[in-house]
């Protein structure tokens, strides 16, 4: 006999980054967080274009939906390819048959033109998503973190955010250079906002939303670990970009939960795991049967290598005996193989 639930929903993704592995070593070895940015992720995300974010987007989903994940809410950022980046993104997702929440991380990084650039691509985004009235595609405004925007454009995206009815998803204190968020955020927020990382927030920190948790980036760039059973928000599971297992995120969580407090159980991570539900509540209506007849904290904690092997996405198969059914997965990554080695290239020369 196998479990069956509903779909898993990733609540922070970066769909951009899939391409990340096996890419070339930064010029210099990172020391700190805010090097692993200027080294890595900075550097990637300068070097994408349509072409690349199309098939990073699509390798991503069918990975997501292997692992039982049918809800992905996405967090991009591709400053020399923005106009048309978060439907390009959507398309892909929806081909899998993924559903997906996105949205353009605007920053001044790189001038007050592109923070503005990507504002409009928000701003289109969201409109198409109001006039096509999909479940299966969803936006956000999104905002990279406080410490690279200024003022007048933190303040311009809750705007456009409460114009759209949506909220925001910002990045906020994951990193040491980011302590001063919440003074700024805290007049901005609304509770329809994801504030991802959370690592650096004090226990009472005044800021409206929900936290989504991220231990396994949060270990990978060695910023610290958020504790988020302390805060009063919500929280939420997430990647972080790291993939979309979330089986396996949770049972991070839960370890990492009980490395800090030994009293912890695994209920606490299920409930963050869980609250994806509250964030993208389409997910809902699929259906993922396990290889596991048990899918409940206690034993997905202590078993592994749990895989989907049927999934429906809104009443139609999306995959079978954990083959995807709506596209050629050996052509998918063939493709994002293909588009993989020109990004690699671009960040070697």
């Amino acid at each position: 006999m196998s479990a069956t639930t509903p779909g898993m929903v990733c609540a922070h993704h970066h769909l951009y980054s899939t391409f990340a592995r096996g890419m070339p070593a930064p010029p210099r070895s990172p020391g700190n967080f805010l090097e692993i940015l200027e080294n890595v992720w900075w550097r990637l995300d300068t070097a994408l274009d349509l072409e690349m974010i199309e098939w990073s987007a699509k390798l991503g989903a069918l990975e997501a939906l292997q692992a039982g994940t049918t809800a992905i809410i996405d967090h991009h950022e591709s400053p020399h390819a923005i106009p048309g980046s978060l439907s390009v993104i959507a398309d892909a997702c929806n081909e899998v048959g993924v559903r997906i929440n996105t949205c353009y991380g605007i920053t001044d990084r790189h001038g007050s033109s592109a923070a503005l650039r990507g504002l409009a691509e928000n701003d289109r985004y969201l409109r198409e998503c109001a006039q096509r009235d999909d479940p299966m595609r969803r936006g956000m405004v999104g905002v990279h973190a406080a410490f690279t925007v200024n003022d007048r454009h933190l303040d311009d995206a809750a705007g456009l955010a409460e114009d759209h009815g949506v909220g925001v998803h910002i990045h906020v204190a994951e990193g040491p250079d980011d302590v001063g968020a919440a003074d700024r955020l805290r007049d901005l927020t609304r509770d329809d906002w994801l504030l991802v990382h959370g690592v650096h927030l004090s226990d009472v920190h005044g800021l409206r939303g929900t936290v989504v948790h991220n231990p396994r980036s949060n270990m990978n760039n060695s910023v610290g670990y958020a504790n988020p059973s302390r805060f009063t928000n919500p929280v939420a599971l997430g990647t972080d970009g790291i993939g979309a297992d979330m089986l396996a995120e949770f049972g991070l969580a839960y370890v990492k939960h009980r490395d800090a407090d030994v009293n912890a159980s695994p209920d606490s991570a299920w409930t963050w795991l869980q609250a994806g539900y509250d964030l993208f509540p389409d997910a809902n209506d699929d259906s993922v049967t396990w290889s596991y007849d048990t899918i409940e904290p206690w034993h997905v904690a202590f078993t592994p290598t749990i895989r989907a092997i049927d999934v429906d996405v809104a009443g139609e198969p999306a995959l079978r005996n954990g083959v995807a059914t709506r596209v050629d997965a050996d052509e998918v990554r063939a493709k994002a193989a293909e588009q993989a080695a020109r990004l690699h290239a671009a960040l070697a020369s």
